[in-house]
Formats: structure tokens, C-alpha cells, sequence
């Protein structure tokens, strides 16, 4: 049998085994695997909890986004409705405000026509007057017309008034 390299290659190989079991380097990296796939078991099952616990933290936003959601339609409905019912009441004061303002002005187109025809009556009163004072001057002569003119000129001057 020859000697050559790929036997000492494999004899050192065998060798190399045979010093890493003496020395139990196969129960360290053991050891170490086993270790290392528990840490991983872990660290799974701690992922998997902060998953769950994301989920339910998640669900319970969206639980109170939807919560949100309807108050906020709450208040926009409540919202239009109080608007609603400003509108209605502001109407309601304008329409009060316009009859009041349409019922003074009626009350001073009344009164401006009552000065207007008591204005009217006065001067047709002194018109009546005169015209009776030129009349009986005219007609009647001496002392007693004008007495008598003077007379009936103040009470009808008293009378008109």
C-alpha cells in the first residue's frame, strides 16, 4: 500500500476528530446549539406574545377610532341641528323686527296725516276768517259792525280751534 497525501490528508482528519471528541468540543457546540435554539424558543414565544398584545392594542384602536368616528357624527348632527334651530330663531326675529319697524312707520304716516289735516282744517279756518272779516267789514258800518265783527271773529276763532 503507498503512502500517499490524501492518506495522511484523511489520517489528519481522522486525527483532528478524534483530539475534538477527546476534548468534547462536540458536547460544547452541543451545549451551545442546544442554548442557542432555546434563546430562539424565546425569543419566538416572546414574539409571538408582543404580536398578540399588538393585535389587541391595534383592535382596541380601531375600536375607539370607530367610537371616535360616531361621536364626531354626534356632535356634527347635534351641530346642525342647534344651527338649524338659530337659523329658525333668528328668522323669526327679523320677521318681529320688520312688523315692529313696518307698524312705526304706520303709526307716523297716521300722525303725519292727522298734523297734515289738522293743518289744513286751521288754515281753512283763518281762510274762513278772513274771508267773513273782509265780508262783514264790507256790509256792515259804524261802531256796532265793527263790535260785532270783532265779536264773531273771536268766537269763531275760539270754535275752529
Amino acid at each position: 500500500m503507498e503512502l500517499d497525501a490524501e492518506f495522511f490528508v484523511a489520517a489528519g482528519f481522522v486525527l483532528f476528530l478524534a483530539v475534538l471528541a477527546y476534548l468534547g468540543v462536540h458536547r460544547t457546540l452541543t451545549t451551545a446549539i442546544d442554548e442557542r435554539a432555546k434563546k430562539i424558543t424565546g425569543e419566538l414565544g416572546e414574539a409571538q406574545r408582543l404580536r398578540s398584545e399588538a393585535e389587541a392594542i391595534l383592535a382596541s384602536f380601531k375600536q375607539k377610532g370607530k367610537e371616535a368616528e360616531a361621536e364626531a357624527a354626534a356632535i356634527i348632527a347635534q351641530a346642525k341641528a342647534e344651527a338649524e334651530l338659530l337659523a329658525t330663531e333668528a328668522e323669526a326675529r327679523v320677521s318681529a323686527f320688520v312688523t315692529r319697524r313696518t307698524q312705526q312707520a304706520e303709526m307716523k304716516i297716521a300722525q303725519a296725516e292727522a298734523q297734515a289735516h289738522a293743518d289744513v282744517k286751521a288754515a281753512a279756518a283763518e281762510a274762513a276768517v278772513k274771508a267773513a272779516e273782509i265780508v262783514l267789514k264790507a256790509e256792515t258800518t259804524g261802531e256796532t259792525a265793527a263790535g260785532f265783527l270783532l265779536k264773531g271773529i273771536s268766537e269763531l276763532k275760539a270754535k275752529l280751534n
